[in-house]
């Protein structure tokens, strides 16, 4: 297959080059390039030199990939890295790229990637683009969505990064779905979706709850919260109101801090400890998005039983709730506790949460369906 160049919207794909190299090299010193790609670490000039006069070349003479050096039209400078790095015989290419430090927050990326696209489909007459991604890597998937790319589900990676996880997300675009040049396209700045990008797409942060006996920290869960987290929930008000398994064993404590870890990763939920001013656990609380609403969550909490009656769990509600609202844009959130679950609900009425009614069977619980109280919170009703 024949190098090409491609000049489209702003940016210059052409060829790489051997005087690109020191360039690579130090792009490819990103802690984000070498945390979400497969690029060697650590990254040497050998390697940068390797990939820019053998392994490039050699996917365009053998047709097995097209790799671009994405650069600035006007100056030369490279920005990043584009281009298809799998091409198979029944006209599927697989999309791959990063961007330089340098030249983030330009939409750089985005137009590459729509130019890289429309080449693949009228030039190559592929009939298919994949993309895919570590679960996580929410700063690719909204290049992929503002590309037009269709997020399709997750998959288990075939040769994970060693320090990342084993899932992948799956997108694919299909000629005549590329957004045309210069256009916001989908998941464009001031979207829900790139407002949640740019939320998962970080650490999970610190939130903090005025109380009256100090400042509360909702926080990630931590190692040395684990036993706390086992006494807690083998306490018989927990077990008698929740489904935590029973019996429950530190491998249970252990799962629910990987869960919380891979639900924050994949943008599903934000699950934090609630700690009190010496930082010490006092309990738990889950905020789990809607897959059908995306303006819609529902909460979840329990309290350490020498922390109960003290107000904890309506100043961390409190505070999740404003960050809910404010930071992920939510409309609703919903509340839903075993009918005879006082301590429940006077903790969330206390947050401003407004019992709207009773869902008869609403919930399947230790085996058999109960009746479940169910409310909610509006940005308006906070406490």
């Amino acid at each position: 297959m024949e190098p090409a160049e491609i000049i489209e919207d702003g940016v210059l794909l052409r060829p790489w080059q051997e005087a690109d190299a020191d360039a690579v090299h130090e792009a490819c010193q990103d802690p984000d390039i070498q945390r979400w790609t497969s690029v060697p670490r650590p990254y040497l000039p050998e390697h940068a030199r390797g990939f820019v006069t053998e392994t490039s070349p050699k996917a365009w003479a053998e047709g097995t990939g097209a790799l671009f050096a994405v650069c600035d039209p006007s100056t030369g400078e490279l920005l990043g890295s584009n281009g298809l790095i799998s091409i198979d015989r029944n006209g599927t290419g697989e999309i791959g790229y990063w961007t330089a430090p340098w030249a983030r927050g330009r939409g750089v990326m985005v137009r590459a990637t729509r130019a890289v696209a429309r080449w693949s489909f009228d030039t190559l007459g592929l009939r298919r683009l994949i993309w895919q991604a570590e679960v996580g890597n929410h700063a690719s998937r909204l290049v992929a969505l503002r590309a037009g790319f269709r997020i399709d589900g997750r998959l288990r990676l075939a040769d994970p990064a060693p320090h990342g996880g084993a899932d992948g997300w799956i997108g694919s675009l299909l000629p005549g779905e590329v957004p045309v040049a210069g256009s916001t396209g989908p998941a464009g700045p001031g979207t829900l979706a790139a407002r949640r990008a740019a939320v998962f797409g970080r650490p999970q942060p610190v939130l903090f709850a005025t109380h009256g006996a100090g400042e509360l920290r909702l926080r990630p869960m931590e190692e040395r919260d684990l036993d706390a987290v086992v006494r807690n929930c083998r306490d018989p008000e927990s077990i008698r109101w929740t489904t935590v398994p029973d019996p429950y064993e530190r491998v249970d404590a252990q799962g629910y801090q990987a869960h919380n870890r891979d639900a924050w990763a994949r943008g599903d939920a934000a699950g934090f400890v609630i700690a009190d001013v010496d930082d010490r656990y006092v309990g738990s609380l889950d905020l789990r998005l809607s897959p059908i609403d995306p303006l819609l969550a529902d909460v979840g909490f329990m309290t350490a039983p020498e922390a109960r009656g003290r107000g904890y769990l309506p100043a961390a509600l409190v505070a999740l709730g404003a960050w809910g609202f404010g930071t992920l844009g939510l409309a609703r959130i919903e509340w839903r506790a075993n009918v005879g679950n006082n301590a429940s609900r006077r903790a969330a009425e206390k947050a401003g949460f407004v019992v709207e009614g009773t869902a008869r069977g609403g919930v399947q619980h230790r085996g058999e369906r109960v009746d479940v109280w169910v409310g909610a919170l509006l940005p308006g009703d906070l406490g």
